[in-house]
C-alpha cells in the first residue's frame, strides 16, 4: 500500500479490510515522512505498533 492510500483509510473513520502480516488491522495514523503507520490488530486493540506502510495490504 502507498502512503496516500493509508492516509485516506486512516481519515475515513470507517472500517476498511486491511491486513498486516496476515492479521486484520485498523490504521490509526500515518507518518508520511517515515513511511510508517500506527496500527492495532482487531483481535488485540491494546497492542499498538508502528509498521512500514508498504507492508499493509488492502483486501
Amino acid at each position: 500500500m502507498n502512503v496516500n492510500r493509508a492516509k485516506e483509510i486512516a481519515n475515513m473513520g470507517e472500517m476498511v479490510n486491511v491486513q498486516y502480516e496476515g492479521e486484520s488491522i485498523y490504521i490509526q495514523s500515518v507518518n508520511e515522512d517515515q513511511g510508517t503507520a500506527r496500527i492495532f490488530s482487531l483481535s488485540n486493540p491494546q497492542a499498538e505498533k508502528n509498521v512500514p506502510v508498504d507492508g499493509l495490504i488492502e483486501e
